[in-house]
């Protein structure tokens, strides 16, 4: 379970048989919302266009390729950079197909920070990879999406990022476990810096690696708190797919 210093009205899902567990909290003045995955037993999958290929970029859309199957999201969030056409910036693998390859050279925006980094989900596991890492490493991930930068690397936080920073953003992003089997998405419910986005990560949600997915634009959805929130079309989403009842 997420250790927390200070929680603000924290919600079980976990009791309700939810595929996610989701609670908001406090720390460093800041509040957060705090959604966990078991990614061992959890249906983790990403998204960005429908069978006609077309950009699904709304939690409403996925629903909606999904309710024929008899399947739900339970939770949901934007999941990585993406060009004004909503293609990935970086390497995205949607059920084993890539649609874009790994890009592993600096350059402008907060994507190009290096280092950057891969969600990647596997058979029982999802992580967080540093791009050449995950270059070395060859996994064979079933999706995976790459956005930069990397929060927390190695249980250290960015090099680049400032503790006197004055960029502000509502920011999003996943830290995993070790092992794997956890995997913790977190928005910010107030503006942060880069620095107190990944200490978050670091210091609470106590992830060795953690994965900046974008700021600004971060939306989540968040079935059993009946959360949704909305705006201009996404690329890249990442969700829990469960039975609809």
């Amino acid at each position: 379970m997420i250790r927390t210093l200070v929680v603000l009205g924290a919600v079980f899902w976990a009791a309700q048989a939810s595929a996610v567990t989701c609670e908001k909290l406090t720390h460093e003045d800041k509040r957060y919302t705090i959604c966990e995955v078991d990614a061992a037993t959890e249906d983790l999958r990403l998204f960005l266009k429908d069978e006609n290929d077309e950009l699904l970029g709304h939690f409403s859309s996925v629903n909606e390729t999904l309710e024929p199957t008899g399947k739900r999201l339970a939770f949901a969030m934007n999941a990585g950079m993406y060009h004004d056409d909503r293609s990935p910036v970086g390497h995205y693998v949607e059920d084993g197909q890539e649609v874009m390859r790994v890009i592993s050279n600096p350059g402008p925006g907060n994507f190009g920070l290096l280092p950057n980094g891969v969600f990647c989900i596997r058979e029982g596991r999802a992580d967080v990879f540093e791009t050449l890492d995950f270059i070395d490493q060859a996994p064979e991930c079933r999706f995976a999406s790459q956005s930069g930068p990397m929060l927390v690397i190695d249980r250290e936080l960015h090099p680049r990022f400032l503790l006197d920073s004055t960029s502000r953003y509502i920011r999003n992003g996943v830290g995993t476990s070790k092992d794997g089997t956890r995997a913790v998405f977190a928005i910010s419910e107030d503006y942060v810096t880069f620095h107190e986005f990944g200490s978050l990560f670091r210091d609470v949600l106590e992830t060795p690696n953690a994965l900046f997915f974008d700021g600004n634009i971060s939306r989540v959805y968040d079935r059993a708190a009946n959360r949704s929130d909305v705006g201009f079309s996404l690329g890249p989403i990442v969700g829990v797919v469960e039975d609809a009842p």
